[in-house]
């Protein structure tokens, strides 16, 4: 036997020396707490309640992904589609719902080769 194989228990020299790797377990538990240390992401929107018989001002946004509460109801949102804002008025049936579900995409320009 070559004395490189017997320092290596049997392992060839070109793959070195054996390490052993971590559990598939132990790093989805590792991935689990990073991320549990991240947090929630959660974009501040800024509402405002207008005072009773004033004019209700729209809210731009681009967060498409934001999901719709209770408290919005009532409240005119200006959401972006990639091209222009489209207003949306939030009933009480949109609710739990993303904004960008009520603002549709521009449809995509085909192009012949």
């Amino acid at each position: 036997m070559q004395p490189t194989r017997c320092l290596l228990k049997g392992r060839s020299v070109w793959k070195g020396q054996y390490s052993a790797r971590p559990s598939t377990y132990a790093r989805y538990v590792h991935t689990a707490k990073a991320n549990e240390r991240a947090g929630p992401h959660i974009v501040p929107l800024p509402i405002m309640r207008p005072a009773p018989g004033e004019k209700v001002r729209p809210i731009k946004t681009q967060a498409r992904a934001a999901t719709i509460l209770p408290n919005f109801v009532g409240l005119k949102f200006q959401v972006y589609n990639g091209k222009v804002y489209n207003e949306v008025e939030i009933t009480e049936d949109m609710v739990g719902h993303k904004l960008g579900e009520f603002s549709p995409l521009p449809p995509a320009i085909v192009r012949n080769p």
